[in-house]
């Protein structure tokens, strides 16, 4: 397997990852204007972009998911919940399924609170687990977790039952995973998705668990605090969203 992570634009972090062996790619939300990085990556591991992802409809940048799809030849995906709101066709992405590209399987993971269609990919490699995909070797997780904070739940509106649909999300499909499973979230310090998130690009769920304040808290403390001080709405939020959307 090979990994790539590029910081970019309003804090953003975007990936690909895939098999060299195999010669096939994905890559996870890139922004407008990066298109040609994740090209010239490819290019320098020798793979195809067969598929690419966005964790879901952005709405703090402009998405690069069509345009680097258009490109590369590859396939452009969202979460299935996505089919009444986007304008344009996409490969539809369901929980549980696996995206197969050589020895490295991405399992798609729902996990609605930062916004209904949120995913996170849970990403192994089968020659490291010795050909069956048990636990995953990292998790891409959008913006539902970050580094030392969480995703604002307010962007699709009733932010306190958005914020309880997130717990959900966080103790049921992500912290009941192995400690050592490497987590690598859509952003880093500086992003307006969330609250005190850490420069630092990457965490373990075994580190989150024991030092992100907002995962050792009951559900009522947890809505409680992440309802409390949420950042102002981005003032392109609705010209970031209608594009991405396709309108």
């Amino acid at each position: 397997m090979f990994f790539r992570q590029l910081a970019t634009k309003e804090a953003t972090l975007s990936y690909l990852f895939g098999c060299g062996s195999c010669h096939v790619a994905v890559a996870v939300d890139p922004v407008l204007g990066d298109e040609d990085w994740f090209i010239a990556e490819a290019g320098k591991q020798d793979v195809k972009i067969t598929h690419v992802i966005d964790t879901h409809v952005h709405a703090d940048h402009y998405s690069g998911g069509r345009a680097l799809a258009e490109k590369a030849g590859a396939l452009y995906c969202l979460h299935e919940s996505n089919a009444e709101r986007v304008k344009f066709p996409f490969e539809s992405l369901r929980d549980k399924q696996h995206i197969v590209v050589g020895n490295v399987v991405a399992e798609v993971v729902h996990t609605p609170g930062h916004t209904p269609d949120s995913i996170c990919l849970a990403v192994s490699d089968l020659r490291r687990v010795g050909g069956a995909a048990t636990a995953p070797w990292f998790l891409l997780t959008g913006d539902t977790l970050f580094v030392g904070a969480v995703g604002r739940p307010d962007l699709a509106g009733k932010e306190r039952e958005m914020a309880s649909v997130l717990f959900d999300s966080l103790h049921g499909r992500i912290l009941n995973l192995p400690g050592e499973v490497e987590l690598y979230p859509g952003h880093t310090s500086g992003s307006v998705c969330g609250v005190g998130i850490s420069g630092k690009p990457g965490s373990t769920v075994g580190f989150e668990k024991r030092w992100n304040p907002l995962l050792n808290m009951e559900r009522e403390a947890f809505v409680a605090a992440l309802t409390a001080e949420i950042p102002p709405k981005p003032a392109e939020m609705a010209l970031w969203v209608a594009a991405n959307l396709g309108e």
